[in-house]
């Protein structure tokens, strides 16, 4: 049995007869789903109750139930007043309930239901709506638009007073992963998720070139669809060697580059640069030796070259020889401190 069905059971038709106690349905709905958008037993409730009532007056359910011919009360009954009504009446109320919850409401009736003197009516949540996977990331957008427009420094925040703190994020995320902490790894996802969204926020803003978080998701998402034929197309890739053939392939096609140097940032640090150009030039066919010089910038040119040759990120190399190192360090200051 699907939930909807499951769910029309306590729907419209479900009281149970003789009770003579009447019925009291607090129905929720998610801002993350489109107004309108209620369920099968939502809908057979709304139009069976007796009464329909909701505190909000600008709830953006409302216009839809109106227009569906549901008349709805706009009033904030105590919890003392629905009982009494739904009971002496044996009627159907059902109160939709804001964004933030009827917590006075539903407080009222857990203390009239618990003190065991009272006769209730069958009281029952009905979710109206339900949440899709991601619908968290629409509170993400929602919590940044009232940020950048009420907060003194985010509101006058520019791309490139950001871009220090997507570097710092990015590398607290490596961090995270290398220390296979999940708790940090969670963490540190959502502050580059924060970067992506407040980026994409500030640029809503731009008065000549303006886009929206949804342009930039609508973006990748287009790339990812092109870059993978061989699941949304017609190609077939049965190994990560023909996956990245059909990535690079697609990329090049796009990007029409003259160099394969093309695209590389130079400001990224100088190991992971040195290793990004050699593996262009490899994935390029082009036999490039590292030049020669004195001093040790080409020591180490040489040697993050061969690294990348070697299939090993000398960044993540180099981080992890210094983790042993500081680690190294905090024992001799712990030998210090005992002598």
């Amino acid at each position: 049995m699907n939930a909807d069905a499951s769910a029309a059971d306590t729907g419209a038709d479900a009281r149970p007869e003789g009770t003579g106690t009447g019925r009291l349905v607090l129905l929720t709905t998610s801002h993350r789903v489109a107004p309108g958008l209620l369920s099968w037993p939502a809908w057979q409730t709304l139009r069976a109750a007796d009464r329909v009532l909701c505190a909000e007056p600008d709830h953006p359910q409302l216009p839809y139930l109106r227009e569906a011919g549901i008349e709805v009360e706009t009033a904030a009954p105590t919890a003392r007043e629905l009982v009494d009504a739904c009971v002496s009446g044996d009627r159907t109320a059902v109160v939709l309930t804001s964004a933030s919850g009827e917590s006075t409401l539903t407080d009222g009736l857990a203390r009239l239901a618990g003190s065991g003197r009272e006769t209730m009516p069958d009281l029952e949540l009905l979710p109206g709506s339900y949440d899709l996977p991601g619908a968290r990331l629409l509170d993400l957008v929602q919590v940044m638009d009232q940020i950048r427009a009420e907060c003194p420094w985010s509101s006058i925040r520019t791309h490139r007073d950001l871009a220090k703190y997507g570097i710092e994020e990015a590398y607290e995320l490596v961090e995270a992963i290398e220390d296979g902490d999940r708790e940090a790894l969670r963490e540190e996802l959502g502050d580059v998720l924060l970067q992506v969204v407040f980026h994409a926020r500030i640029a809503q803003d731009d008065p000549d070139e303006p886009f929206s978080l949804d342009d930039v998701a609508g973006t990748i998402v287009d790339k990812l669809i092109r870059r993978h034929p061989h699941v949304f197309g017609e190609e077939e890739a049965a190994t990560p060697e023909d996956v990245k053939a059909h990535w690079l392939r697609t990329k090049a096609e796009e990007k029409q580059r003259v160099s394969v140097t093309e695209g590389v940032p130079l400001a990224q640090p100088g190991l992971a640069l040195a290793a990004k150009l050699a593996s262009r030039a490899r994935t390029a066919g082009l036999d490039v030796a590292p030049p020669a010089g004195d001093g040790i910038g080409y020591d180490l040119l040489a040697m993050a070259v061969r690294a990348e040759a070697d299939g090993v990120d000398p960044e993540a190399a180099l981080r992890a020889a210094a983790r042993a190192y500081r680690d190294a360090v905090l024992a001799a200051e712990g030998a210090a401190g005992r002598r």
